[in-house]
């Protein structure tokens, strides 16, 4: 999304959106020192016929749609109205529910995807993820020693304004997503260009087992009030959830969407 967002990139963003290959994505992963995961596209949005082609549980969806002007001014208003009557989300603190990070890097959403995917990892998964002063102590999937982990401590206990510029400071993470937005088989845009879509996160949270859409773009987190039931795959939960954005929030013209499922490598 690039209609509300900041028209300069940060400095160390290049502000080129990412393409929707689950190569790239992996790739990005990897180089975050995220190193036992993957992105899979997914073929169709059946749960059923998905389970026996991924490997293993799914961590997180992430959702490309198209998206209108019209979409993206309706979500800019209802962020705004949300601050002006005092309700702009605030969270933050090891009993926020998710960790969410809002975006002021123009066409950062793909990144923002990413983030809120890996930052949100069941404690099974990360091998180990405990409240502390300091944040979270994250260990096994996500590298302790890595430049992410330091972030995710660091993010924490902040406030979202905040988080917001220090994810825009992290020279690493600024690179690795730069030399990423220059790769892909689709014409690369420029970073002044508008895009026609949007990327955004379902992930479930380490906290109550509710999923949340992840959106840096909204308010906050959304809970859709949908329980995995102590179960830790997203998938059908997940797929329930898109079709429903895909059926009352895309543009019906043009019905464009990608889902990539962030599974075990």
């Amino acid at each position: 999304m690039s209609v509300r967002t900041p028209s300069t990139p940060g400095p160390h963003f290049s502000g080129i959106p990412l393409e929707s290959d689950p190569e790239i994505f992996t790739d990005i992963l990897h180089a975050i020192s995220v190193k036992s995961l993957q992105l899979q596209d997914l073929i169709s949005l059946d749960a059923e016929e998905l389970k026996s082609l991924l490997p293993g549980p799914v961590h997180a969806l992430i959702l490309i749609h198209s998206t209108t002007k019209e979409y993206e001014d309706d979500i800019w208003k209802a962020r705004q109205d949300a601050r002006d009557a005092g309700l702009g989300y605030d969270g933050h603190g090891s009993d926020e529910p998710v960790i969410w990070f809002e975006q002021t890097i123009r066409h950062a959403c793909g990144f923002m995807a990413l983030l809120h995917a890996v930052a949100n990892l069941e404690k099974d998964v990360i091998g180990g993820r405990h409240s502390s002063p300091q944040g979270w102590r994250l260990t096994e999937t996500i590298d302790p020693t890595s430049h992410l982990a330091t972030l995710l401590n660091a993010a924490l206990p902040l406030h979202p304004p905040e988080r917001a510029e220090l994810l825009k400071s992290s020279a690493s993470l600024g690179e690795i997503y730069t030399a990423a937005s220059t790769r892909g088989t689709s014409t690369i845009l420029r970073a002044e260009d508008e895009t026609p879509g949007h990327y955004l996160c379902f992930v479930p949270s380490p906290r109550n087992g509710h999923i949340y859409e992840l959106d840096g773009g909204k308010n906050g987190p959304v809970d859709h009030d949908e329980w995995l039931g102590g179960d830790r795959d997203i998938l059908s939960g997940g797929l329930k959830l898109v079709k429903e954005f895909i059926e009352n929030r895309t543009d019906k013209e043009n019905p464009h969407c990608h889902v990539m499922a962030l599974v075990d490598l």
